[in-house]
């Protein structure tokens, strides 16, 4: 069977990974359907499988999440709900239903101590609310569900959401010296790089026999920045196209409290995503010019 024939589920509503597969979707003519709010409330894990059975995907993709991190350590039962029973309920109809599950999680469920970019193997230590919500999802899939990909990235942004880019943007025109956290370290990644490899990752899973799917990997834009470098990078596409930048200033984590603690080292080895599929991300300094590219085109 052609995989352009198989209906895939994407879950997510007005969020940028979500937008971003959908329009991936689109652009290579799959057969998809969107499930959002109100039909599908991950606060409400019992709006999941009626809506499900309804459209009968075989390919799941969840690209929806409480991502709130700061008010995860308030709301942490929320964040539960959301990011742990939510995808817990999916696995469990995708279990009943022969469906795969390509559930999207985080960097933040590792707590920043590694010398060395994060294999997908090594052991999970969320320091926040929010990362540990993630983690939990992450394990009620593998309970429930044999035939999953968990794929976890780290800092996504696009050039229209709410997010460090557009934020960067909005201050620019606000402030005269911008205050950035310059040790904390990832890899950018932009939303349409990341959704292009997720389909090609669940189009290839489709297409393999059912036992070959299972496991978790990281998908991320290739190479490694601070929030500071990154700021840097953002600004520096904004002035070539003629917009008045502020100055940078570089702050500690420590200057800079937040109410939850992030890692200070999350960066993700993808080198398994590349060996497994065949897929690698370009550097995250070509992403970041390809969405500026795209922003000057809409």
């Amino acid at each position: 069977m052609s995989t352009a024939s198989v209906r895939i589920a994407i879950i997510g509503g007005s969020g940028q990974l979500a937008r971003a597969l959908r329009a991936e979707a689109e652009a290579q003519g799959l057969d998809w359907v969107g499930l959002a709010r109100p039909e599908i409330d991950l606060e409400r894990p019992g709006t999941l499988a009626p809506a499900l059975e309804k459209t009968k995907p075989r390919l799941v993709i969840n690209a929806a999440a409480w991502t709130a991190v700061d008010q995860a350590e308030t709301e942490d039962a929320r964040a539960h709900v959301a990011n742990a029973e939510a995808p817990g309920e999916m696995a469990r109809w995708c279990a009943a239903a022969g469906a795969v599950l390509l559930h999207v999680s985080t960097d933040y469920v590792f707590d920043g101590k590694a010398p060395h970019p994060y294999p997908p193997d090594h052991p999970l230590a969320p320091v926040n609310a929010y990362g540990r919500s993630k983690a939990a999802g992450e394990a009620l899939i593998r309970e429930r569900l044999q035939h999953h990909l968990i794929v976890r990235t780290a800092w996504v942004y696009d050039g229209g959401g709410r997010n460090f880019l557009t934020t960067m943007l909005r201050l620019a025109g606000e402030l005269d010296v911008v205050r950035v956290v310059a040790d904390q370290t990832s890899a950018p990644t932009n939303a349409a790089d990341l959704a292009s490899g997720l389909i090609a990752m669940g189009r290839l899973v489709l297409a393999e026999p059912a036992d070959a799917i299972i496991g978790t990997f990281h998908l991320t834009n290739a190479g490694a920045t601070s929030w500071y470098g990154f700021a840097e990078a953002i600004f520096a596409e904004w002035a070539a196209r003629g917009h008045r930048c502020p100055r940078l200033e570089a702050v500690t984590s420590d200057q800079w409290p937040t109410p939850a603690r992030r890692p200070k080292y999350s960066v993700l080895d993808c080198t398994a995503t590349e060996e497994r599929f065949g897929i690698a991300l370009p550097h995250w300094r070509d992403g970041l010019s390809r969405c500026f590219a795209a922003r000057d085109r809409a």
